[in-house]
């Protein structure tokens, strides 16, 4: 079988250079050598990056709590939902569904956690991993799942890495990066017109005005995305986590003239982007701005927008630490628990250029 980069060079040699939006998504999604779809340590220390719920479990335990004030918020309905989308290996459902069967066992016995991970290894482990809780977790993608009649509609660091189309501005007119293949079997860059005109209704609507030279990324997939999640959510809330920022800071000539593009290999930066399609995380932060109002007019209310570090110190982190801190006998859990408290709420942590989106879908 070809490798990914062979067969993405077949294409372009029949094709013509193919937009870098086409590229990355073979990347990152293709079905057999794509990044998130292949076998293989992606997360953790081993891995190319290490995500909140792997940092620390007060990170997922923290969200169940809020998880529990937003179903009362719903008047406790007699069944709900807790859909995760790109769940991995079930990191984050495990600490969830195990807080909240301590904490809140009458939220507990009615939770139907759903997981969403289109990564057939990552299923098998949050399979494993989930065992204990059969009776309540299902395997299922977004687009197959029934309505959500309530419930909340979570992910982390999902549309981060959705694909992009990377532009740029030159002598008055927009320009789109596409990918073409050189004679030596490298990839390389071409600029050429829009693939789209969704590009420039996008920076129209953002009321983004790139200067010459300027290079930013265009996150269509969040349309289709936002539609999709308030279709099958007929009341409940979208909560999202990820780093970005809003649009003025997210496109500013000064603070981002080359924009946000960038890959992770072994934690560490990739020089080349277009190396080893499929082997390197490909990532670009979200524009907040664009995700609120493209929600509005799908129903999606925005309640809660806040960094994280703020975001899990007002929803009881500090309380979690206490409750786990107490129960626990073991003094290298003890001391563990409090270092990774820290990093969730330091203000130069981690957690600090990470946000929290909390949308509401009403019936």
């Amino acid at each position: 079988m070809l490798s990914l980069s062979e067969r993405l060079r077949e294409r372009i040699q029949r094709e013509g250079p193919i937009s870098f939006c086409d590229w990355m998504k073979a990347a990152l999604y293709d079905e057999t050598d794509g990044y998130y779809c292949r076998a293989g340590k992606r997360w953790g220390r081993a891995g190319d990056y290490r995500t909140s719920p792997e940092r620390s479990v007060l990170f997922a335990a923290t969200f169940a709590r809020y998880f529990a004030k937003l179903y009362r918020e719903l008047d406790s309905p007699a069944e709900w939902f807790l859909v995760e989308l790109g769940a991995g290996a079930g990191n984050f459902a495990e600490i969830v569904l195990a807080t909240l069967q301590l904490r809140s066992p009458e939220v507990f016995a009615v939770t139907k956690y759903v997981i969403d991970e289109r990564s057939a290894d990552s299923q098998t482990q949050a399979r494993r991993r989930l065992a204990r809780f059969s009776n309540q977790v299902q395997f299922a993608r977004l687009e197959t799942l029934g309505a959500v009649p309530a419930g909340v509609i979570f992910s982390n660091e999902l549309p981060d890495a959705f694909a992009v189309h990377r532009v740029t501005f030159q002598q008055g007119k927009l320009l789109e990066f596409f990918v073409d293949a050189t004679s030596a079997g490298t990839f390389e860059w071409r600029l050429l017109e829009p693939s789209t005109k969704r590009l420039e209704q996008y920076l129209s609507a953002n009321d983004v005005q790139l200067s010459e030279g300027q290079i930013a990324e265009v996150n269509l997939e969040i349309e289709d995305w936002l539609e999709q999640v308030s279709g099958k959510l007929k009341r409940g809330y979208l909560v999202t986590v990820d780093y970005g920022a809003e649009s003025p800071e997210l496109y500013s000539p000064a603070g981002r003239p080359y924009g946000t593009l960038r890959g992770f290999k072994q934690h560490q930066i990739v020089a080349d982007i277009l190396s080893n399609p499929g082997e390197q995380d490909i990532t670009s932060s979200i524009n907040w701005t664009h995700v609120m109002r493209t929600g509005e007019p799908l129903g999606l209310e925005t309640v809660d927008f806040a960094r994280q570090d703020q975001f899990l110190l007002r929803e009881g982190l500090l309380e979690e630490l206490e409750q786990r801190v107490a129960d626990s006998i073991d003094e290298s859990e003890r001391f563990a628990l409090r270092t990774s408290a820290r990093e969730m709420i330091l203000p130069d942590g981690m957690a600090s250029s990470f946000q929290v989106l909390v949308q509401r879908k009403k019936p």
